[in-house]
């Protein structure tokens, strides 16, 4: 299992999905799932039970996901948890996509479903805070463009 980890903005989904579609593998976006698997939206969950029950969710869909092969793609806080990142070690490749902060910031500016985008200053801590986390991945690819194709590129030789 190839994992994609790394801050809001950083194109997971959208370079996970070119990856899996670049090597025939399937591609699952945990928050898509976890979504599937709640029946309502990530920041309904966030409002209504609160960031710990989010976690808890996130943990037993990670744990599921990682029953089969291909690219995943995490939420932005989901690696920042050492229970997942215990989870992952040894059972998958561990990708940081490593966004510069004003790109992310541009890239979810005005999206309503980040419910942890909304305030600025806390957004920048935020960033700062999960870097230590997503520093513990594999690899790291740095996001130099908007272009997905160049992350993928520099994915697979990783692979």
């Amino acid at each position: 299992m190839i994992v994609l980890v790394g801050f809001m903005g950083s194109g997971k989904t959208t370079v996970g999905r070119r990856l899996a579609q670049h090597l025939h593998l399937p591609f699952v976006d945990l928050d898509d799932r976890i979504e599937a698997a709640e029946g309502r939206a990530i920041s309904d969950i966030f409002a209504h039970d609160g960031e710990p029950a989010f976690r808890d969710i996130e943990h037993r869909e990670l744990a599921r996901a990682l029953s089969g092969d291909g690219v995943l793609a995490l939420g932005g806080g989901a690696y920042v948890q050492p229970r997942n990142r215990d989870l992952l070690r040894g059972q998958a490749k561990v990708i940081w996509l490593d966004v510069p902060f004003e790109r992310a910031l541009r890239r979810v500016s005005g999206a309503g479903h980040r419910p942890l985008a909304k305030d600025p200053v806390k957004f920048a801590e935020l960033y700062q805070a999960r870097r230590e986390a997503y520093a513990q991945a594999d690899h790291t690819i740095p996001i130099t463009s908007d272009g997905p194709a160049d992350a993928v590129a520099a994915l697979l030789p990783l692979l």
